[in-house]
């Protein structure tokens, strides 16, 4: 096992504390010696999880777990029906133990930072990141410190930082903003990076189309689309693929589709020019909080993971992104933050388009749970309905001709009850 420059191909050592190329600056990916990994995994009868295939990951030492991975693919017929495709997936990430994909990444990273002897991690963050770096680095023993952009990140994810033992730092600024100074940061304090530009971190996350082929009885769906913010989860996932290509578990790679809010989506407007590079977004600003990032690191990555993948890369609108959140959430069950739902927007916009065709085998990812940004909730579905404690009133309120929901009332009905 060694790290490789995706460039120029400079080779580094799998002990080297470096997260790019020091002759070019490419990014950096983990390759192994592929005809000494053991496959056994394929008929292990057990459930999928991020250590089952733990032959495929960078760390020889006991790993830092809680129990991460194996997260639901749902089928969702009512979805699919709603959108005018036959068979769709949904990979609920969510489920993860911390609430979201980054899991994956962080029991992998911080189990290679006590394997290169590190104390401290640390990470620039929208949320997710942080709130993962913290909880494992308290099941781990060591420090952990987080940057933030000041009133950019979503409540429930600064919650899980500080009550995990985070030292957590809002800074002036946006994400790029925040992860600038955290690479300087690692660099002067000898801290450990674990956002996604650390090779480690992203063999972690590759796990997730690991387990798609493992749920799906081993076989490759024809697409999968994913939100896409600091791009690193798509070509993650596309390493998973094409890893079990090589070792011909599947015969075909699934078309990577990466979908990036209106508000920030340098990735999608590289696509459409048909570029390997991007134009940075200097202020990204979308509802989904969690890909609000103007200058992806990984973009290198995710872009050649589109292309060879014959996949593509659309946007979509904040309105679309909550207008799917709401249908997966009240057709099939599933509550997830306005990033995840990005896919499903994404997917039903190119469906519309004719980019996608109706009888395609799906799947979704869905990166993190609802519970992660309640407010947008709030702000999106309205508080709940207020009454006096009388019956009389509640009839009111379910029979009210015209209400969408017994959930969401207008504004007037709310009126009436409240002064009845």
């Amino acid at each position: 096992m060694f790290l490789e420059c995706i460039e120029c191909k400079a080779e580094y050592s799998d002990t080297e504390i470096i997260y790019t190329c020091q002759r070019c600056g490419g990014l950096l990916d983990v390759i192994y010696d592929y005809s000494k990994i053991d496959l056994s995994f394929q008929k292990l009868n057990q459930p999928p999880s991020v250590w089952k295939y733990a032959s495929l990951l960078p760390v020889k030492r006991e790993p830092i777990s809680i129990k991460e991975g194996g997260t639901p693919l749902y089928k969702c017929g009512r979805l699919a029906k709603q959108i005018g495709i036959h068979e769709l997936y949904v990979k609920h990430e969510g489920l993860n133990p911390t609430g979201s994909f980054k899991d994956r990444g962080m029991t992998v990273g911080v189990s290679k930072a006590l394997e290169l002897g590190m104390k401290t991690v640390a990470c620039a963050s929208t949320g997710n990141t942080s709130a993962s770096l913290a909880i494992y680095a308290a099941k781990a023993g060591i420090s952990a410190v987080v940057l933030l952009p000041e009133g950019k990140v979503a409540m429930g994810k600064v919650a899980q930082a500080l009550m995990h033992g985070a030292k957590v730092i809002t800074i002036r600024g946006n994400f790029d903003d925040a992860f600038r100074l955290v690479r300087e940061l690692c660099e002067q304090r000898d801290f450990y990076l674990l956002n996604s530009i650390n090779p480690f971190r992203l063999e972690g996350q590759k796990t997730i189309g690991f387990e798609i082929i493992d749920q799906l009885g081993w076989k490759s769906p024809d697409r999968v689309v994913l939100p896409v913010g600091n791009a690193g989860n798509i070509s993650a996932i596309y390493k998973g693929f094409s890893e079990f290509k090589g070792f011909d578990i599947i015969d075909e790679i699934p078309r990577m589709t990466g979908i990036q809010s209106e508000g920030a989506c340098p990735i999608f407007n590289a696509f459409k020019r048909g570029d390997t590079k991007i134009v940075p977004e200097k202020n990204p600003e979308t509802v989904a909080s969690a890909i609000r990032i103007g200058d992806p690191v990984n973009a290198p990555k995710a872009l050649r993971a589109i292309y060879d993948s014959k996949g593509t890369a659309e946007k979509v609108s904040d309105e679309e992104i909550i207008e799917a959140q709401k249908s997966l959430a009240r057709l099939e069950g599933i509550g997830v933050e306005p990033a995840s739902a990005a896919s499903i927007a994404g997917l039903k916009k190119l469906v519309e388009k004719g980019v996608i065709q109706p009888d395609e085998r799906v799947v979704c990812i869905t990166t993190g749970h609802l519970l992660k940004d309640p407010e947008e909730v709030i702000g999106v579905c309205g508080k709940p309905i207020e009454v006096e404690a009388d019956i009389d009133a509640i009839r009111a309120v379910i029979s009210y001709e015209g209400s969408e929901s017994l959930g969401v009332a207008p504004m007037m009905l709310q009126k009436v009850c409240k002064d009845r």
